[in-house]
């Protein structure tokens, strides 16, 4: 069978994870622990994605560094202990995962999670064992920074025009293009569709088996 891609690059939190209540409130709390403004639902989920340090100076430009570490520092607390809302997998992520590495895909990770929140998703979803490998923003630049898919390829050794990025931000789409890697979005996460096509996207899908029928 012939076929355009041997690797496919997946973000996490939106393409693959319905995580994005869980982040707002996290972050929030945060918010309310520092005792510093919240910025509002929408602000915070216009920067899902990016890493968090990265994502705080977006957030509260005004602040000081050392309040936004303040602020990095009680959000992983609410993340990984204190909240417990439910982080789904989108429908079809599990059944479509395992049809790709079937198929004889390339699995990868490109998250804007740090490791340790990785590592914890993948090991209480069991679904580890589908990706060859994965980078995480504690271990790169943040997107869109290129370097997350730059390390990625280098790992499987694969050429960027074998490899497809999906996400659901234009970060994940500017950092493709960057890495000149195809980019394909997905509606269901947290930008438009206007703003993943119009940050360099080849299509954007509805989906996770439509995310699959377009690969294949």
């Amino acid at each position: 069978m012939n076929r355009q891609f041997d690797l496919i690059i997946f973000d996490w939190d939106g393409t693959l994870m319905d995580s994005e209540a869980k982040i707002v409130r996290c972050m929030q709390a945060a918010t309310v622990d520092v005792g510093i403004p919240d910025p509002g639902a929408a602000a915070i989920r216009d920067i899902i994605g990016l890493g968090l340090s990265e994502a705080m100076q977006v957030l509260f430009p005004e602040q000081i560094p050392d309040r936004r570490a303040d602020l990095v520092e009680r959000y992983r607390q609410h993340f990984l202990e204190l909240d417990n809302t439910g982080m789904p997998l989108f429908p079809g992520v599990t059944q479509g995962l395992t049809q790709l590495t079937d198929q004889g895909y390339l699995l990868a990770i490109a998250t804007g999670k740090a490791r340790r929140g990785l590592n914890r998703v993948l090991d209480e979803t069991g679904m580890r064992h589908l990706f060859v490998c994965s980078r995480c923003a504690d271990e790169a630049f943040s997107k869109p920074h290129p370097q997350m898919l730059e390390d990625i390829l280098g790992q499987t050794a694969v050429d960027a025009g074998r490899a497809l990025m999906v996400g659901d931000t234009v970060y994940d789409m500017e950092m493709a293009r960057s890495a000149q890697v195809a980019g394909l979005a997905v509606s269901y996460g947290v930008h438009a569709r206007e703003r993943l096509l119009g940050s360099g996207a080849l299509a954007c899908v509805d989906s996770f088996p439509e995310v699959c029928a377009w690969v294949k």
